[in-house]
């Protein structure tokens, strides 16, 4: 396991850990419940919607194993929610009258007496109590137990080719504890996890671009390739960087000083301070102030190998270079989480929470909706409530996989994307020309065509769907009130008559092919460990390039906290401070051509020459107006300054 010792390299400061601050709690709306039996209270959302009679395999065993986390409600789960919408609507008396995050627990937060009275029940079905936090409180034991406990048979399911424990029914609790739990998680073992949004090769294994590059859109012609839509069309660029990328979105002379921001992912790059400094110099970014760039890690890490630790490194560095490139004066927190479970993952986004360490957070992860289950969205929902009222802001990719039927079969978004409390970011591909001047934008979707053998055409033209933007209708998440009179109603019933969430609400640069240029410690074959430069694209780029651009605009906003943006975005929407990005933005298909080495890394192992179409995005469209491949649009040149004048 790595050391968490705090290191100081090239002018950047990271801390291993970052004190928690006592009482600091982050709770939200309990699951709803029902009448139970006996005395006691269901929790529903508990059993998950795969655990059906037809996909029963019999009880589970009562010496089987169960660790579980019962989360608490906290005092006033209804005012929570109440005042996280209040202090977020521009409209409301209480908009930007955030509260600190002690002064959140007292008002909101679980009691002494809640936490004790939980605690005790669980002690006295058999249960061990391993932890208690003011978020929660987790036990272990085995199925017997468990079953006592939660007052349902724990049974063994088929889950496509596995099978899985869950309950049989619902879980209940102690009708004298209804108010004081909002969900427990752990009673089902399916795996709950997320992955992080990378669109190239995990790389712990060294990666890189061939040529030739455009410096900027349409430098450099393919005029020797197979023209395609009736046209000769540019190389892919070698990738933007900081100053292409802040003139396209309107940065001015806002630089996000005085702003945090925090990113989360799984596990730490050791290398992070020299890359994230190494990259700057080269590429003309501000150089890292000392402390400018800090780590809060845990104290170990787990599921190493089952979650690839490695590849969630290039993930971090994505994530701190861009939104060092698009704010360079704002203070960066990286957050890491002990593995890639959700359990896991919803404890760095509560400590970002408990301690305040940062306005606006950056989360690259995520899972398809259908895995996600009812107990784990009350608990998501309920720190992204917290962060509200605190005027903390959170942004997630809205995943690299379209529709996800390509994917998975089913259409379907992506989570926590798919949460009302959260801003989703969806994904574009961007041509910036000559000059750093903004050309215009597609909706992020690539089909994907080799060159033939003689040179002369394009196989398959145009080619198999490859990647594309997040996006589409929630099926369980119901429309929140800020996306009604926006988003087409078409979209919003798409599941529901009454309507549901859609994603994403806002975007930004994601297509890998217009992507941005990273640099990172790597393995080369040779078995040195050296810094390159790559391309790289995914919405996790588009979600820290967003929320830079948020921490330039709370420094147009005097520095008050902007909070969760969605109200603020859609209040906005069909104004000129967004680009409205649409599919054929030049009235015409567009593409452009892409050289790799086959090896990854050199000319020795051959190239591979394709044909990369823009604006293809599975099922989904990049329309005038409101779209599910991009929201409202990406931030024009006058996004920033919009918050200059509500200050």
């Amino acid at each position: 396991m790595r050391s968490n010792r705090a290191t100081v390299r090239a002018g950047v400061s990271l801390a291993a850990t970052l004190p928690m601050v006592a009482g600091a709690l982050v709770l939200g709306i309990p699951a709803a419940h029902a009448a139970g039996h006996s005395g006691r209270q269901a929790v529903t959302g508990t059993k998950p919607a795969w655990a059906t009679a037809k996909a029963d395999k019999g009880a589970t065993a009562d010496s089987a194993q169960v660790t579980a986390r019962v989360y608490l409600a906290g005092r006033d789960a209804a005012g929570l929610a109440a005042y996280a919408k209040a202090v977020a609507d521009p409209s409301s008396p209480s908009y930007g009258k955030y509260l600190s995050a002690e002064q959140a627990q007292t008002r909101f937060g679980a009691t002494k007496a809640q936490v004790a009275a939980v605690t005790s029940w669980l002690k006295s079905t058999g249960l061990k109590v391993t932890s208690v936090t003011p978020h929660y409180v987790a036990v272990s034991g085995d199925v017997a137990a468990a079953e006592k406990a939660f007052g349902t048979q724990l049974h063994n399911f088929a889950k496509g080719a596995k099978t899985y424990r869950a309950p049989a029914q619902q879980a209940s609790v102690p009708q004298e504890l209804r108010d004081a739990v909002l969900t427990v998680t752990g009673l089902d073992n399916a795996p709950h996890k997320s992955d992080h949004k990378d669109q190239l090769p995990p790389p712990d294994a060294v990666f890189k671009n061939a040529g030739p590059f455009s410096t900027y859109y349409g430098s450099k012609t393919a005029k020797t390739l197979p023209s395609a839509y009736g046209q000769k069309v540019p190389y892919a660029v070698k990738g933007y960087t900081g100053k292409q990328l802040r003139a396209a979105y309107g940065a001015g002379k806002y630089t996000g000083k005085g702003v945090r921001v925090a990113i989360t992912d799984a596990y730490a790059s050791p290398t992070i301070a020299f890359d994230a400094a190494t990259y700057a110099k080269k590429n003309g970014d501000k150089p890292w102030k000392t402390g400018q760039l800090h780590q809060s890690l845990p104290a170990q890490y787990t599921r190493t190998e089952e979650c690839k630790a490695a590849g969630w490194y290039g993930e971090e560095t994505l994530d701190v270079e861009a939104v060092h490139a698009v704010a360079p004066d704002a203070d960066v927190t990286y957050v890491g989480a002990a593995s890639c479970y959700d359990d896991d993952l919803l404890d760095s986004l509560s400590k970002v929470v408990d301690n305040h360490l940062a306005d606006i957070v950056s989360n690259s992860w995520g899972d398809i909706e259908a895995n996600q289950t009812p107990d784990l969205a009350a608990a998501y929902d309920q720190v992204f409530q917290f962060g509200a009222v605190e005027g903390i802001g959170f942004y997630f990719s809205s995943g690299d996989n379209g529709d996800e039927v390509a994917n998975t079969g089913t259409k379907q978004v992506d989570t926590p994307a798919n949460s009302a409390w959260v801003t989703a970011v969806g994904g574009t591909s961007l041509a910036v020309g000559k000059g750093n001047k903004y050309l215009w934008e597609t909706g992020w979707g690539t089909d994907k065509a080799s060159l033939s053998a003689d040179g002369k055409s394009w196989d398959g033209f145009p080619g198999a769907y490859t990647s594309g933007a997040g996006g589409g209708t929630s099926k369980t998440v119901a429309q929140p009130y800020y996306q009604k009179g926006v988003v087409p109603n078409a979209l919003a019933t798409a599941n529901n008559a009454a309507g549901n969430r859609v994603v994403p609400d806002i975007a930004a640069i994601a297509d890998p092919n217009t992507g941005f240029l990273v640099g990172q410690t790597q393995s080369f074959p040779d078995g040195s460990q050296q810094y390159a430069e790559y391309r790289i694209g995914g919405t996790s780029l588009a979600a820290p390039v967003i929320a830079g651009v948020q921490a330039l605009a709370q420094q147009a906003n005097g520095g008050k906290a902007i909070g969760f943006a969605n109200p603020a975005i859609y209040s906005q929407y069909g104004t000129k401070v967004y680009h409205d990005v649409v599919d054929k933005p030049t009235g015409k298909d567009l593409a452009v051509a892409r050289v790799d080495f086959v090896n990854g890394i050199d000319a020795t192992g051959g190239l591979s020459v394709s044909l990369r179409s823009l604006g293809k995005d599975s099922s989904l469209k990049a329309v005038k107006g409101y779209d599910d491949v991009t929201g409202v649009g990406s931030p024009a040149k006058g996004y920033v300054d919009s918050y200059r004048r509500r200050h």
